[in-house]
């Protein structure tokens, strides 16, 4: 899923070339993408783009005027791009807004199930809609890390990807953050030490960053991440064989001797949790 260097890379991409050219036309999209009815989505046309922003893993683009607010949320599968006038696209996009000029916003979704959603609001509306997210990530300082940390007990990896508490870090980076940290996932929020915070948010920021230096360089995730989807492969610290706890839905990447003083987290469907 992107998270927020991902996300912030795509933003400053896009920002001027959807400011560049007016709305011509807004459509095609997917009956399971386009997630409100009122306004039509007819009502971008004429219009011109202030640029783009971000919340969290949202990226917002308001019109001009101030009366519209287009919000995309990717989520696992979703890839939003410009396309410059005559380039190819896909023939099916999950959404599509095209400006005079040609050129092209283009949103695909890889498989079959359509995850990413498009909202067009009002701004009131989009400020409703976002409401429930924390702070942002990235240069939350050690003084507010600390005062959510204590506000919910949580594992320290479930905790991080809670957009309710943080916004802007998804399973990856949550991965790469918590090995810079060197904590284990399984650690609880209420009972890091001083020390534990501080080394915390200063991983929050210097892994975020170097996200999103490299996305903006085209980075791959091989070449982005240093821990996340390297089950077995040598930590790039120690040297230890990175290992995983399995879930349903998602899947913990660590190294045992950095973060868990050797100890091995046993998969919960497996084995009772170690911490």
């Amino acid at each position: 899923m992107p998270e927020l260097p991902e996300m912030e890379a795509w933003r400053r991409q896009l920002s001027e070339p959807v400011s560049a050219f007016p709305v011509a036309k807004a459509g095609p999209a997917h009956i399971a993408t386009l997630k409100t009815f009122d306004p039509p989505l007819k009502a971008l046309e004429g219009r011109r783009f202030r640029g783009a922003e971000r919340r969290g893993k949202r990226l917002l683009f308001p019109t001009d005027d101030g009366e519209l607010v287009l919000l995309v949320h990717l989520m696992t599968a979703g890839r939003l791009k410009s396309l410059g006038a005559g380039e190819t696209g896909p023939k099916q996009p999950a959404f599509q807004l095209e400006f005079e000029g040609g050129s092209r916003l283009v949103l695909t979704e890889a498989g079959k199930k359509k995850r990413a959603g498009v909202w067009l609001l009002t701004p009131e509306a989009a400020q409703a809609e976002l409401a429930h997210l924390g702070p942002e990530a990235l240069g939350l300082g050690a003084e507010r890390l600390g005062e959510i940390l204590k506000s919910d007990s949580r594992r320290l990896h479930a905790f991080l990807r809670d957009q309710r508490l943080i916004a802007g870090i998804g399973r990856a980076w949550a991965n790469e953050i918590l090995h810079a940290a060197k904590l284990s996932p399984y650690a609880l929020s209420t009972e890091l030490s001083d020390e534990d915070v501080a080394r915390l948010a200063d991983a929050i920021d210097s892994e975020l960053s170097r996200g999103l230096e490299l996305r903006e360089l085209g980075a791959s995730d091989d070449k982005t991440y240093r821990v996340h989807n390297r089950l077995g492969q040598p930590c790039h610290v120690c040297g230890t064989p990175l290992a995983q706890v399995d879930f349903e839905e998602h899947t913990i990447y660590y190294c045992p001797d950095c973060q868990t003083g050797g100890r091995v987290l046993k998969d919960r469907r497996l084995s009772r949790l170690l911490r």
